[in-house]
């Protein structure tokens, strides 16, 4: 008997394509309803964004469709974010069949963590990067010009930002889950230490949504120090590993 319930007999390509459809429809479903009720509330989640990290500095409209588009964009981004568990479990229920029992516990237990870092992503940026970084540039600019910043192009910059960061911050489960399928060890991301923190900063300076140093560098150091400690927990656990 298989050991989770939802354990699939192999089907036809036919019915994998209607499943999938269905599994698609539910989580467009699912982002297009969680967007239109976050349609109208988010203009004022827009305004507490701009209170938060643009003190005293109003945003402008530089057409007449750039406040619609802005709040419809940042609706389908809250609907993706609210919506993830569902569209995670759909991806999950959709490919669970595929996997061992034990690569399923694996996954489940990555889940809790995932999430508390993809949440901690986010406070560094909101409390410690964007301050920072909007601060230094607003700095910059006022030596040369009036600041006259678009919303739409304002908010993007923000919006990138935090999902940088949630995305960032799932370092140490990458790199742990990585290691728990064997293909890298603790050994091998202590002898490319030098490396990964070379390509840390390249892809901070292509990442950086403003090309501004410090935000690279914001970018940067976050992923050195998630990967040092990605070294020493992966070090307590392959002793567990190896006991198993």
């Amino acid at each position: 008997m298989p050991e989770f319930g939802w354990d699939q007999k192999e089907m036809p390509f036919t019915e994998h394509l209607r499943e999938l459809r269905t599994r698609l429809l539910i989580s467009i479903g699912t982002v297009v309803a969680i967007a239109v009720v976050l349609f109208w509330p988010s203009q004022f989640v827009i305004k507490w964004m701009v209170a938060q990290y643009f003190h005293g500095i109003e945003l402008h409209a530089f057409g007449p469709a750039d406040v619609i588009f802005t709040e419809f964009k940042f609706s389908i981004i809250g609907g993706i974010v609210i919506g993830l568990p569902v569209l995670l479990h759909q991806i999950w229920m959709f490919v669970v069949p595929a996997f061992h029992p034990k690569t399923r516990r694996m996954v489940y237990a990555f889940i809790g963590p995932s999430l508390l870092l993809a949440l901690a992503g986010l406070a560094f940026a909101h409390f410690i990067v964007i301050p920072r970084v909007v601060a230094a540039l607003i700095a910059i600019t006022d030596q040369v010009a009036v600041a006259t910043f678009g919303v739409a192009d304002t908010l993007n910059f923000v919006m990138i930002l935090l999902a940088l960061f949630a995305i960032i911050f799932q370092l140490p489960v990458i790199m742990i889950g990585l290691a728990r399928i064997g293909i890298v060890n603790r050994a091998m991301l202590a002898k490319y230490r030098r490396h990964a923190i070379f390509g840390f900063f390249v892809a901070s300076g292509i990442a950086a949504p403003d090309g501004n140093p410090m935000t690279m560098a914001l970018l940067a150091l976050p992923m050195c120090v998630l990967y040092e400690a990605s070294i020493w927990i992966i070090a307590l656990l392959e002793k567990t590993w190896k006991r198993e």
